[in-house]
């Protein structure tokens, strides 16, 4: 921490970046992880104009980066090269899709609805569970660490995505309880067929005709692998509940992320693949973007 500013200094500052455009939350977000100023700590400022701020990056650094985002469109994730998530801190990168806050919803539904309905683990008989499209590995970490002595497999098509995900595993460390697959949903687990006791997935789901007029932020710099879910936005969540009574473990769950307009159509699919005790869930604003179902076969 060798840059210091004056508070008054800081505070003009960000008044000339926002003059140049962007969102004031974006601007923040980037003082708050790479300069080291957390929200709550700007606003006081206001009322210390003469105190002096310790910066983790020097004005010049921040300002160059606000820059690219403004004049390329680029995520500030991408370009600070990490994202806060749940209590991670993840590294990110173009490869793979920024995770979002909704998705940490999925690993309060594994612990808190799934979990309690799992058969009791222990060193010869560990849960079994697999992330299909892990993408930064947010949630294949989350789990990792949410289930101790568990052991995970954590699959993508991307190789660019996997490795990243086996740096985020590493950092925690957490790669020895999770094995990276790459492949295509289902393909690189055939050895694992009919043992798992939960899948989580946060697929892409989005209407091509949806994603093609997204904000060009998003569009133009995540990976449309982890978007683009074809014409109706479904076709990776065909692929995933079509396999997934052969995958899981009697009584295992499926547990998915979808659009907010795809509940019924996501229910309907993993009805028909079989799944029983099929329901919709909710998000954080209330609406039903995730679905989860069961293997039938549970032992009582």
């Amino acid at each position: 921490m060798a840059n210091t500013v004056a508070a008054a200094e800081l505070l003009q500052w960000r008044r000339t970046q926002l003059q140049a455009g962007g969102q004031a939350s974006q601007l923040d977000w980037l003082l708050d992880l790479e300069g080291g100023i957390r929200w709550q700590t700007l606003q006081q400022l206001r009322l210390h104009p003469d105190r002096a701020v310790p910066l983790a990056a020097p004005l010049t650094r921040l300002e160059q980066l606000w820059q690219e985002h403004l004049h390329r469109g680029t995520p500030l994730q991408y370009l600070v090269g990490r994202c806060p998530w749940r209590d991670l801190e993840l590294e990110v990168a173009p490869g793979a899709l920024i995770p979002r806050q909704e998705t940490e919803l999925l690993i309060d539904l594994a612990t808190d609805l799934i979990a309690p309905t799992l058969p009791p683990q222990d060193g010869a008989n560990p849960w079994l569970w697999a992330d299909l499209g892990t993408g930064s590995g947010c949630l294949a970490l989350a789990l990792a660490r949410a289930w101790p002595g568990s052991k995970g497999f954590a699959v993508d098509q991307s190789p660019q995505a996997l490795a990243l995900a086996g740096r985020n595993l590493q950092a925690y460390p957490l790669e020895a309880a999770v094995e990276l697959r790459q492949g295509s949903w289902w393909e690189p687990l055939i050895d694992s067929a009919g043992t798992l006791n939960l899948v989580v997935s946060n697929p892409p789901y989005i209407p091509t005709a949806v994603w093609a007029e997204l904000e060009a932020g998003v569009r133009d710099h995540e990976p449309s692998l982890a978007l683009d879910g074809g014409g109706d936005g479904l076709d990776a969540i065909r692929s995933i509940a079509a396999g997934a009574k052969s995958h899981l473990a009697p009584g295992g769950w499926l547990l998915l992320e979808h659009h907010h307009d795809q509940s019924s159509a996501v229910v309907a699919l993993l009805i028909a693949a079989g799944l029983e005790q099929v329901q919709p869930h909710r998000d954080l604003e209330g609406v039903l973007r995730f679905a989860s179902g069961r293997r039938p076969g549970a032992t009582p």
